[in-house]
């Protein structure tokens, strides 16, 4: 008797079914009947994984437009055109300055005929045999026996109410120099040491002295290098002598900042150009050909969507605003635009809609038409947002269709899901009634070798 083994498997498992008393290979049928069988299931899963990878494109394009869209409004905001003096040095390593307020405009003459400096004394450090407290302009300064220069240094600098630095040389000796700059009396940075850890060093107290300066010929003086009340509204900051003749100081008018708003300008072209790139490329990456492995790719070549938003787009960049004055009604009116042609031909950048800014021109739009540059790209900002909105915010069309592709991405596992436990059963099913077969072909070869064992038998006995 022959002997029958059937391996139980799942939907998508090898089949066994082993000492097939048929003689028929019932393993390579019932793979075939549930292959044919599992071709629906195929062709969900790649459609499901086609709308995974469109869902997935599609939201990353939505945020792109989203930080887009938060780059825009950034141009109506009010500070952007907030109008500010500058000023500006011939010299800004000896003179350089800076504005508050209210500063006179025009040209000054600056002359530093001496910088301010504080006052200092020198002495030689020696260390305390036992303890000894050092007093300097009225502050206590401990010190253990056996200290160091540098102990006691520490703890002058270290100390918010002290009136001095203190410094160690090299050779061991201890600089005191008052914190604030500026001219002192005869009697400075007053030493009180009964220990005598510090002995002062003849001839090198030095006074502190006030800086010395012009402007336009009238002499001023400052107890520190850092000058207020020369010039009005402006704020010198005095680094070296003018020996080889004065450092010119310009302010100028206040206007906006060109630097500012160039920057703004720029850093919305970039995110604009990365996002405007991001859809060509999707838009015109095709879908494999017949034949080709399953694939996401190309999910969204061509889309409608996507090109009409593109066109949208490209149309806020040119068309001119109504009720604007025509000589600022739209960015290309401040050298915001796609480019020149080369040699007759658009570049591949210019055809696909990518910005580039004329620096030159906006500087002079901004010098010369502020209120109109403020109110065009106040205006233009408004409507380019409300075209990123109608696709890229809540309830918009790229934001419909994530959803759409989310709700249909679910349906489709659901059904994969289902597919696949029914067609389980059906392999169950299958091998089962293979088996049932095979057993009754085997029970019957049994049941006839056995008559034919008989028979020969009654043949050998002569009956």
């Amino acid at each position: 008797m022959s002997t029958l083994s059937v391996g139980s498997t799942g939907a998508n498992s090898p089949i066994t079914v082993s000492g097939l008393a048929s003689g028929l290979d019932t393993s390579t049928i019932i793979s075939a009947l549930l292959a044919a069988e599992r071709e629906p299931i195929t062709r969900l899963t790649t459609q499901q994984e086609k709308l995974q990878s469109q869902q997935q494109q599609i939201q990353g394009i939505q945020t792109s437009l989203q930080q887009l869209e938060f780059a825009v409004s950034e141009f109506g905001l009010p500070g952007l055109f907030e109008t500010a003096q500058t000023v500006t040095s011939s010299e800004p390593l000896r003179v350089s300055a800076t504005t508050s307020s209210g500063a006179g405009v025009g040209g000054y003459e600056v002359e530093v005929k001496q910088l301010a400096n504080s006052a200092q004394r020198t002495y030689a450090f020696t260390a305390p045999a036992a303890e000894d407290t050092v007093t300097i302009d009225g502050r206590g300064y401990t010190l253990k026996a056996g200290a160091s220069a540098k102990e006691l240094a520490t703890k002058i600098n270290s100390d918010s109410n002290a009136t001095v630095y203190a410094a160690v040389l090299g050779s061991g000796e201890l600089v005191l120099s008052n914190r604030a700059t500026g001219a002192t009396e005869s009697e400075f940075i007053k030493v009180s040491d009964p220990g005598g850890a510090l002995t002062e060093k003849a001839g090198t107290a030095k006074e502190g002295k006030n800086a010395e300066f012009s402007v336009d010929g009238v002499a001023g003086t400052s107890t520190s290098n850092t000058v207020t009340n020369a010039i009005a509204g402006v704020t010198l900051n005095l680094a070296g002598l003018t020996s080889t003749g004065p450092v010119t100081i310009d302010v100028q008018a206040p206007a906006v900042s060109v630097s500012s708003v160039e920057a703004k300008v720029q850093a919305f072209v970039t995110l604009y150009n990365s996002t405007v790139e991001a859809i060509q490329k999707q838009l015109t990456t095709k879908p494999p050909t017949a034949g080709a492995s399953a694939s996401a790719t190309g999910s969204l070549f061509g889309d409608p969507d996507l090109s009409s938003l593109l066109s949208r787009m490209r149309q806020t960049m040119y068309e001119p605003i109504a009720g604007l004055a025509a000589e600022m009604s739209s960015p290309y009116d401040i050298g915001l635009g796609t480019g020149a042609a080369t040699g007759g031909t658009s570049s591949q950048a210019a055809i696909e809609g990518q910005l580039k800014l004329e620096p030159t021109k906006l500087a002079g739009a901004l010098q010369t038409n502020p209120e109109g540059v403020k109110l065009m790209l106040r205006h233009w900002s408004q409507g380019l947002q409300s075209t990123i909105r109608a696709a890229a915010e809540p309830g918009g069309t790229l934001d419909a269709r994530v959803t759409g592709d989310g709700t249909e991405i679910t349906e489709l596992k659901t059904r994969i899901t289902t597919m696949n436990e029914m067609l389980a059963v059906r392999q169950k099913a299958l091998v089962a009634t293979y088996a049932a077969l095979e057993g009754v072909i085997s029970k019957n070869s049994a049941q006839s070798s056995w008559l034919v064992g008989q028979t020969e038998q009654l043949n050998k006995s002569g009956l």
